[in-house]
């Protein structure tokens, strides 16, 4: 009897009044003192009348978040200072009974994002999608414990809400911003310079040669190995030109990044101009990174302990993207990880310019506007 009891009191619910509903609480009292005081039947009636609206307020209420399921999906990626949209899905399991006017939360630390979606009506056994559009402020690791399920039906009078927990941790890249012009001018003026060809599966035809042991069958030349009546495969030259490796130094000026992981950065500091400084150094890494990539350079990327061989395609995209959102400080003592690649190479460091160099020889830095 009493766990019965317990599961249809708890889970802890809230339901403070709303400012109708305060008016309607004030009035019933002062109809209910007026009823005792004169001992009139018709504002006993009226009395009544008024408590039972608050109790089947509170009933009803109840009724419309039971048996709520919901859940979310998250976008493919989330960059920060840019609006994302979020889906939520909410699944009535009742079997006949329908809810009504549902609002539904995501909470972040038990407090709920200033958006909310909102179902009117619910059918039983039914499941309704919407989403709602948020902007994440910093980059790093975002993390929504649960959701927060509220209704004012009927009457309005009441505000009630539960909560639910689901874990859930979105990874909010670095903000992007426009890329320099005369970065991407220093690249298209050093495109003819130290191209260098060998033998590879990127690039312009080279030629075609026997198959050997080790060679991949997709570059077979049928129409060529059918003529011969032997397996050849062609062979493509490719051009060092093309490869770009990023190089972060997240070890010159040390600044707080801004990540909210529970632990504190021993080498942060509380300037803020040398947090913007090193949050502009990631956007500016990011951006030039997804730019490139598009323009179809093979971008690899260095940093303090941490080195990414440079590849092409939106699973590149994706590993650097990765490593920005969730870069931090180090110290200085600790080595760059650059393997001093013949290709371009663009160094950035927080609160300077940018400094560009081909074929290991590098450039005069240039000043962000």
């Amino acid at each position: 009897m009493l766990r019965t009891l317990w599961k249809w009191v708890g889970p802890r619910r809230r339901f403070p009044p709303t400012r109708e509903g305060w008016y309607f609480l004030i009035g019933t009292l002062l109809i209910g003192l007026g009823a005792i005081n004169a001992g009139l039947n018709l504002l006993f009636l009226v009395w009544g009348m008024m408590l039972f609206l608050i109790l089947a307020s509170g009933v009803l209420s109840e009724l419309c978040l039971r048996k709520l399921e919901v859940r979310r999906a998250p976008p493919v990626s989330v960059h920060a200072e840019t609006t994302y949209l979020m889906a939520v899905a909410l699944t009535n399991q009742k079997k006949r009974l329908p809810s009504f006017s549902v609002e539904v939360e995501d909470l972040v630390d038990g407090k709920p994002i200033d958006k909310r979606c909102y179902f009117l009506k619910l059918p039983a056994g039914r499941t309704q999608e919407t989403a709602y559009r948020h902007v994440a402020a910093r980059r790093g690791r975002l993390r929504l414990s649960g959701f927060r399920l509220s209704t004012r039906f009927p009457f309005g009078l009441i505000h009630k809400s539960k909560d639910v927990v689901a874990p859930a941790e979105l990874l909010v890249y670095p903000a992007l911003c426009p890329v320099p012009a005369d970065l991407l001018r220093g690249f298209a003026s050093h495109h003819g310079r130290g191209h260098h060809k060998w033998r590879s599966r990127r690039g312009e035809f080279f030629g075609l040669r026997e198959f050997r042991q080790g060679d991949d069958p997709r570059d077979i030349h049928w129409r060529t190995s059918a003529r011969r009546g032997a397996p050849f495969v062609r062979e493509t030259e490719d051009d060092e030109g093309q490869e770009v490796c990023l190089v972060i130094d997240n070890g010159a000026g040390i600044a707080d990044d801004g990540i909210d992981d529970g632990t504190p950065n021993p080498n942060a500091t509380a300037d803020p101009d040398a947090d913007a400084a090193f949050e502009h150094m990631v956007s500016l890494g990011a951006s030039l990174a997804c730019e490139l990539l598009n323009r179809g350079y093979r971008v690899g990327l260095a940093a303090r302990g941490e080195e990414i061989t440079p590849e092409g395609g939106q699973a590149q995209a994706t590993r650097l993207l990765r490593f920005l959102a969730l870069v931090e400080p180090c110290a200085p003592d600790v080595p760059l990880r650059d393997s001093g690649r013949t290709g371009a190479t663009i160094r950035l460091l927080p609160g300077a310019a940018p400094q560009i160099g081909f074929g290991g020889s590098a450039a005069a830095p240039r000043r962000i506007a």
